[in-house]
């Protein structure tokens, strides 16, 4: 199965970037991104690929769904 994060640009040379995903430093493609990206927008990271945009919104509702499914959700 693969998957795709949410990630943060840091910074940016060309069609390489520097993401931020929960605290580690990758390096991430912009080919084949259909929309321009500047640091500090969210992205959708897939095998080393930046695939498309996201919101703050949609970055954090990932990361829940991802801790659920980890079993890492607080307990209420």
């Amino acid at each position: 199965m693969c998957l795709a994060v949410p990630a943060r640009v840091l910074e940016m040379d060309g069609n390489k970037a520097w993401v931020d995903i929960l605290g580690n430093r990758r390096e991430a493609r912009l080919d084949l991104m259909p929309e321009d990206v500047a640091i500090g927008d969210w992205v959708l990271l897939h095998a080393g690929f930046a695939i498309q945009k996201y919101s703050d919104e949609e970055a954090e509702e990932s990361f829940k769904l991802l801790e659920e499914m980890m079993g890492l959700e607080e307990d209420e």
